[in-house]
């Protein structure tokens, strides 16, 4: 471990405790080595709130084309195989985009709301007759997965599967600093999956985002089998892990901050101030990874062209230089400077508008339908991830009425 500048503090985004509470980690480093060296692990860090956003917004010099992640296997030139867009840089980058943009339009999104509604109501009702149950598993951990599967069309006799392995890609075992096996076999088996929905499509089209992929067109151009499949194999990983994490994390916010609950609960028509102050407090989308396109200068430090470089977005929305009690969990609060935690500049994510959408649903049905509600804190377990944040279980008792 090198010390940068009397650096002292310890940032390890693999450490269980680390994923338990970054955030003192987070004000050390903004604090105490703005600009952060980990030798061991072979990375960078910026965690002030101005140097984020800059980074988000200079694509030329922080190249995404490596990929987004910190685990071996999912960094380097070949991330763009499951990571889409997310891992090219222009103009690779905008043509891809703006091809996927066509069959992922607004409009098809807005179709989706009576489903999503009805997706909310099927999960939500059943565990709230219960008064008591886990969250994620019961509610958090199949909507956004089946939201997908709607849109995508992968058809319902088939959606436990495709969350199963969706899961399992995602899963991190304590002290295996890379991509488990099983994760990898997951991933292979959606791949797999993914690629004979597609050849399905191409004999014959149906109304979803697969076959408007396939037609999606621009002056002659076409995306090929294996970017639509890049792109689906995308929406699982950043799709359905982020939002389910957002929902958890709000539940678990409100909880701790029952001044803060009250307001929606009172009126539901705050419910988007809940979800946004989340994605500030504690989001779930905690680091996003770039590489150096040339040598950098921060504070009188030297980043090396090829250098991986991490964006601490949950530091960020934490920074004191720009959040009022930034470690207090406002509804109220003034966010006009909130950072996108979906990202920003040319890789704002494209499914922001969707995400939110989930939220806004099914947080309102929650809180239209609970007095009030517990959170089982001593039973809740954390997810362990080296860029997402949130719950694996997250138990809760609930007053219905």
């Amino acid at each position: 471990m090198t010390h940068v500048a009397g650096q002292a503090v310890v940032f390890n985004p693999y450490d269980y405790g680390f994923h338990e509470d970054p955030y003192p980690t987070y004000a050390r480093l903004r604090d105490e080595a703005p600009i952060y060296r980990n030798e061991e692990l072979d990375f960078w860090a910026l965690s002030r709130y101005e140097d984020v956003t800059a980074a988000f917004r200079d694509s030329t010099r922080l190249s995404s084309a490596n990929g987004v992640s910190l685990d071996p296997a999912a960094y380097g030139p070949h991330a763009h195989k499951t990571m889409s867009f997310l891992a090219m840089d222009d103009p690779r980058h905008m043509r891809m985009r703006s091809l996927v943009s066509q069959g992922f339009t607004p409009r098809r999104v807005r179709r989706l709301e009576q489903r999503i509604l009805e997706l909310t109501r099927t999960y939500l009702v059943p565990a709230l007759a219960k008064g008591e149950f886990d969250f994620i598993a019961e509610f958090a951990g199949k909507l956004p997965m089946d939201v997908i599967s709607e849109l995508m069309g992968v058809p319902p006799a088939d959606r436990d599967e495709v969350r199963a392995l969706a899961d399992a890609v995602m899963h991190r075992e304590e002290d295996v600093l890379d991509v488990p096996r099983s994760a990898m076999e997951a991933a292979m088996r959606l791949i797999e999956y993914y690629t004979d929905m597609v050849a399905q499509r191409r004999t014959e089209r149906t109304d979803d985002l697969t076959s408007a992929l396939l037609d999606a067109e621009i002056d002659g151009d076409r995306l090929s089998d294996d970017e639509i499949i890049g792109f689906l194999f995308l929406m699982v990983v950043a799709g359905n892990e982020t939002t389910t994490k957002l929902l958890g994390n709000a539940v678990y916010w409100g909880w701790q901050n029952p001044d803060q609950l009250a307001k929606p609960l009172a009126d539901p028509d705050r419910v988007p101030d809940w979800i946004e102050e989340t994605l500030r407090y504690d989001t779930s989308s905690q680091i996003i990874v770039r590489t150096a396109a040339e040598d950098l200068d921060y504070y009188g430090n030297l980043v090396p062209r090829g250098a991986r470089v991490l964006l601490l977005v949950g530091s960020a929305n934490r920074d004191g230089r720009v959040f009022e009690r930034p470690d207090s969990f406002d509804l109220d609060r003034d966010r006009a400077a909130q950072l996108a935690s979906f990202g920003g500049g040319t890789h704002f994510c494209l499914g922001a508008h969707l995400a939110r959408l989930e939220a806004r649903i099914a947080l309102t049905e929650l809180v239209q339908r609970v007095s009030s509600y517990e959170v089982d804190a001593v039973q809740a377990e954390r997810v362990h991830s080296t860029n997402v944040r949130g719950f694996a279980k997250l138990p809760i008792n609930v007053e219905v009425g």
